[in-house]
């Protein structure tokens, strides 16, 4: 969306506001660059930067950064979406039900604010796509901080039905309790490796990152008219995708859900 425009220097002021990225690694992290082009289109002198922290120290970063005054906040991912819920003073409604954030800004007051754009940032990129979920059955694997926003948010577009798949059934069974709590009476169903079934077919774990991952399903059950659909954004075409591509279905990567949450997290960092 953002890539094909024009590069602009960045000039670093003693007024410049700084933006964060909590990951760990960073390398892979795709969004400071775009989210420093949309500062510099809005006028804005504000830089955002890569913060890689181990899950031990989060707790201790969090509690320095709301005395930096020139932090105006972050984007948060992997593996901090879940653990970054407990250290916030107030979260979104949305966060609050999907268990897991993945942006916070920093009040003037040093208090910090989670919210949750993984969702809607998917869903959006579905749709700017092309693909229409109302009345279709959707089946997603994973019960992290992505798959939980992503099965909010599927729930939320109007999808017939939605199976949930994970090695660990006791997370997909908690997740299936809060999206009834949520949402009263939906189909929710708790799944194997097998999408048989499904219109759209949904990775939402991050096995694929590294090339000695398994594959998150099982590929061989994939049919011709699926989509299937990655939250991955590194590699590009994952091995999940590439299965995919090979057996005759649509395959969806990875970016668009971070292409479709820009603008949103740029608004909520104040830029």
């Amino acid at each position: 969306m953002l890539s094909g425009l024009k590069r602009q220097n960045i000039e670093i002021t003693g007024k410049t506001r700084l933006l964060g990225i909590l990951a760990h690694p960073t390398e892979h992290v795709k969004a400071p660059p775009e989210i420093n082009r949309i500062a510099r289109l809005r006028g804005a002198d504000a830089v955002m930067v890569p913060l890689n922290v181990a899950p031990a120290d989060l707790e201790a970063l969090v509690g320095g950064l709301r005395g930096v005054k020139s932090f105006d906040g972050a984007i948060v991912t992997v593996p901090h979406k879940q653990a970054i819920i407990r250290l916030c003073d107030e979260v979104s409604p949305r966060a609050r039900a999907v268990g897991a954030a993945n942006v916070l800004r920093r009040d003037t007051d040093g208090r910090i604010i989670g919210d949750q754009l993984d969702g809607i940032g998917f869903v959006e990129g579905l749709r700017h796509a092309g693909v229409e979920l109302e009345g279709k059955s959707a089946y997603l694997v994973g019960a992290g901080g992505a798959a939980n926003a992503i099965a909010f948010a599927l729930v939320e577009a109007g999808v017939r039905c939605l199976t949930l798949a994970n090695r660990t059934q006791a997370k997909i069974g908690a997740l299936r309790e809060k999206l009834i709590v949520a949402h009263g009476s939906i189909d929710v169903r708790l799944g194997s490796a097998n999408p048989v079934g499904h219109d759209l077919v949904v990775n939402g774990t991050t096995l694929g990152m590294n090339g000695s991952d398994p594959l998150p399903l099982d590929t061989a059950m994939l049919s011709p008219g699926m989509v299937v659909a990655e939250v991955i954004m590194e590699p590009e075409i994952t091995p999940l995708l590439e299965a995919a591509r090979g057996i005759g279905c649509r395959i969806h990567l990875g970016r668009h859900m971070l292409e479709h949450q820009l603008q949103l997290m740029a608004n909520f960092l104040g830029l």
